[in-house]
């Protein structure tokens, strides 16, 4: 049985090298999307452009705007009216704009209460958000360091701290997922072009001819992408190390382990679609369809499974890549052990088993007589 299934992964092997599009796509996919995915998505919103009306003209406006200005989120652009302020938003010239009122500086005093009013586009959700964010720290520093005579109104001062990611780093966030994308793109896209292209040349029906059995034929090919593909998994962690410098606190095996389970899912799955369509343009559209985009969007590779819609929230729990990118980000910044990604192992686990058994018995009954 060894030397069938040898001698079938060794066809394979000629059969890759041979072929400039799955080299490139298994060479040169998990270099662009690792460099692509990793310096271009950003949640972390910097140089927003501020539109400023200081009405009140006085030491404490000057003051409060440098505020804004030294935390280094804003980029300051000053205009002569509120409503210069509004057209600077509507024109998209501003993000945010700051109204100092005239009588900003008369009322701040002890006894009274001044006000300052910010105005969000509300059109751009990530930047309104970051701003929103930004609001509280601007809002404390112009407080408790250049008010030093007013009195804080909060008699209760809240500390906030951030675990496993203290500087929100994106990168620390996304990279980890990055594996999960990239195993289930070239996982399914080149099993299923690669049987397919063995029904649409007819070649399968020779192979099938051989002693070789069925079983030996699912081995022999999908061992060198399953290769392939661990391969892969190694690079993204190797990158991720070097050059973003994500801190990985967890256990390897475990990360590894994890990883071959979800990498033999997805495997599976481009068998069943190579099997079901036979065909490597329907394959390659069936590969996108049903791992690509998943993949990318319901998957919490970028928006949280949680924050999703109930249908959809539950539509994911049959997404391996949203088992193994909660698995990789608790390895990598939790530094999680086995009892705390049990779960979600679980899960891909009890997805591989039904994963394997479609495709294996679908395969097995159309080639078998």
């Amino acid at each position: 049985m060894q030397g069938s299934i040898w001698a079938v992964t060794r066809k394979e092997i000629f059969q890759i090298v041979r072929d400039p599009f799955t080299l490139a796509v298994a060479i040169f996919m998990p270099i662009v999307m690792v460099l692509f995915f990793g310096f271009a998505i950003e949640f972390n919103m910097d140089k927003i452009p501020l539109a400023i009306f200081d009405g009140s003209k006085t030491a404490e406006s000057r003051i409060l705007i440098d505020s804004f200005i030294s935390s280094k989120y804003f980029v300051p652009r000053y205009v002569f009216s509120p409503a210069h302020a509004i057209e600077a938003l509507d024109g998209g010239r501003a993000k945010t704009a700051l109204i100092i009122k005239p009588e900003f500086a008369r009322d701040l005093t002890p006894t009274r209460q001044s006000s300052v009013q910010i105005l969000i586009d509300g059109a751009d959700n990530s930047s309104a958000a970051s701003v929103i964010g930004y609001l509280g720290g601007v809002q404390k520093l112009a407080l408790s360091r250049e008010f030093p005579d007013i009195e804080l109104r909060q008699k209760v001062e809240i500390q906030s701290r951030f675990l496993f990611n203290p500087e929100l780093n994106s990168q620390w966030f996304v990279v980890p997922g990055l594996a999960a994308v990239i195993i289930a793109i070239l996982s399914i896209l080149l099993t299923a072009l690669t049987v397919a292209r063995e029904w649409e040349n007819g070649s399968m029906e020779l192979l099938l001819g051989t002693p070789v059995r069925p079983l030996e034929i699912i081995v022999g090919k999908l061992l060198p992408y399953a290769v392939m593909g661990v391969g892969s998994v190694l690079f993204v962690f190797m990158m991720s190390k070097v050059i973003f410098r994500v801190p990985f606190r967890g256990s390897f095996i475990l990360y590894m382990l994890s990883a071959l389970v979800f990498l033999c899912t997805y495997l599976a799955q481009g068998l069943l679609i190579s099997v079901l369509t036979r065909s490597q343009q329907l394959s390659m559209q069936f590969a996108m369809l049903s791992g690509l985009l998943p993949s990318m969007l319901l998957s919490g590779f970028i928006f949280p499974a949680e924050h999703m819609p109930p249908f959809f929230y539950y539509f994911t729990m049959i997404l391996p890549a949203r088992w193994f990118i909660e698995i990789s980000r608790e390895l990598f910044l939790q530094g999680a052990g086995f009892m705390q990604i049990l779960p979600s192992f679980a899960m891909l686990c009890l997805l591989l088993l039904v994963m394997l058994t479609v495709a294996t018995r679908k395969f097995k009954k159309d080639v078998e007589p």
